[in-house]
């Protein structure tokens, strides 16, 4: 089935409306899958220090929310909703300014390989995640370790950020992996959403980002952020961060960004393409 042309339309009118209407499943997966390809290219070491870039930037997002709580008078109303809008900061850092993030590729890189499967390609995507989640992580560390040691952030705006990433230590590791998938499905959803449209990203970032702070997910470079920050302020261990948060939030974001957003986002349109 063809569309006809409106009649009263003149051509310049027709043209106009095929540019305002919304792309269409297949073009956004094509605009997404091309977008991994070329991340497939990058060299490692411009994954590397994009990804250790990105983990020390998420850090942010544990310095906004705890400045917001500090800020906020206890018993104000509201206060835990609106300090959780500091959450987003870090991800807009990272996430607008084109960083390596890791959740973020649990789609991006795996559609190229959804459309043409080969060893080749599932090595190469092995290789990105693991190059980028181990600099996440270093990243993550390093600006955990300078903010308590080196005193970047005051003795209070300190406490508050503790006092933020302590809801971690009151979690069982399983808590920490069923959360964890929400927050892989909401991050993976931004890759595909922000193909569809042309402008408005920020907004796109802000809304899911913060929907991951409003339901309480776990997402695994945020969360070693906190979890680090943790241990160097003393009030958990190394292995407890390592094992109890960092690795079930690995998890539970691939099984939400690959084994649910990627997997849904290819099946969609496989018919089509």
């Amino acid at each position: 089935m063809t569309d006809k042309p409106q009649a009263g339309l003149s051509q310049e009118e027709r043209v106009e409306a095929e540019e305002l209407s919304a792309p269409r499943a297949p073009v956004i997966y094509e605009v997404v899958r091309k977008a991994g390809e070329e991340e497939l290219e990058r060299p490692n070491s411009s994954l590397f220090w994009s990804g250790v870039a990105a983990g020390v930037a998420i850090m942010a997002s544990v310095i906004a929310e705890g400045a917001i709580r500090q800020k906020l008078p206890m018993g104000t109303p509201g206060r835990e909703l609106i300090s959780d809008l500091g959450y987003s900061v870090g991800f807009m850092i990272v996430i607008l300014g084109r960083m390596q993030l890791f959740t973020e590729q649990t789609i991006v890189t795996v559609l190229p390989v959804m459309a043409a499967p080969s060893w080749r390609g599932f090595g190469d995507t092995a290789r990105l995640w693991a190059i980028v989640f181990v600099a996440n992580l270093a990243g993550a560390c390093a600006a955990a370790a300078i903010n308590v040691h080196l005193h970047l952030v005051n003795a209070d705006l300190l406490a508050s950020m503790l006092e933020v990433s302590g809801g971690l230590l009151r979690k069982t590791p399983m808590d920490v992996l069923l959360q964890g998938i929400p927050a892989g499905f909401l991050i993976a959803s931004i890759a595909w959403v922000r193909a569809g449209i042309t402008s408005g990203a920020f907004f796109v970032v802000l809304t899911l980002t913060y929907a991951i702070a409003l339901g309480d997910f776990n997402h695994v470079v945020a969360g070693s952020a906190e979890a680090f920050l943790l241990v160097f302020g003393g009030e958990t261990s190394l292995w407890h961060a390592l094992g109890g948060i960092i690795a079930p939030a690995l998890v539970g974001n691939v099984i939400g960004g690959t084994g649910l957003f990627a997997l849904l986002a290819y099946a969609q349109v496989k018919e089509e393409l």
